[in-house]
């Protein structure tokens, strides 16, 4: 699908309290206090505190640079969380490119620092995402591939209006193993069908 605003990397949406939108280099000190602020892991899949010491301003924009490319080539879209009150970077939403044609679809992952968790924000903010991801991205299905205990991952799936499809086995090689996979779908008519407040 030809369309010049598709890769422009400006896409953004805005919610009552958060704005969704690409990461730019003057978001440095706030990207960098958003994962330093982590607490422990919480849960199996909770990543949790990181070193963040390779992460210098210098580095900080040739990830900002690789984000952009991989937008402008349409294979992934990585859009940041923050809190308006304060900037605060609260986490991620991210699609991958699976295939455009006569498909336009796409596979959805999220992360909310966990220092934000349990004030509701993962749902908003991945409502907005799936927004941008049908209005400005053109995407028709988007998927969520989810392991089968992750509970949190499978309740803010379900939260967002994703309906449960099937497990795919063998599907995704981690943990030193092929792993099933729960997947979760929208697609574009469902996202008008649910009238969300975004």
């Amino acid at each position: 699908m030809e369309d010049t605003t598709l890769n422009t990397c400006n896409h953004s949406k805005e919610t009552e309290r958060l704005i969704v939108r690409s990461l730019q280099k003057e978001d440095y000190s706030s990207w960098l206090a958003g994962y330093e602020g982590r607490l422990p892991s919480q849960h199996k899949y909770d990543e949790g505190q990181i070193d963040t010491s390779i992460c210098t301003e210098e580095w900080f924009s040739e990830f900002v640079d690789k984000h952009q490319k991989l937008a402008i080539e349409d294979k992934a879209y990585v859009f940041n969380i923050f809190r308006k009150e304060d900037h605060a970077h609260v986490g991620e939403v991210d699609f991958s490119t699976l295939i455009r044609d006569d498909f336009q679809w796409a596979r959805a992952g999220y992360n909310i620092h966990n220092q934000f968790w349990r004030n509701g924000y993962g749902q908003e903010a991945v409502r907005a995402a799936l927004n941008i991801a049908f209005e400005q991205l053109y995407y028709h299905r988007i998927e969520a591939h989810i392991n089968l205990d992750n509970t949190p991952s499978i309740k803010l799936a379900e939260g967002v209006g994703m309906k449960f499809e099937c497990v795919r086995q063998g599907f995704i090689y981690e943990f030193g193993e092929w792993t099933d996979n729960l997947i979760y779908f929208i697609n574009s008519k469902q996202l008008v069908l649910s009238q969300w407040d975004c």
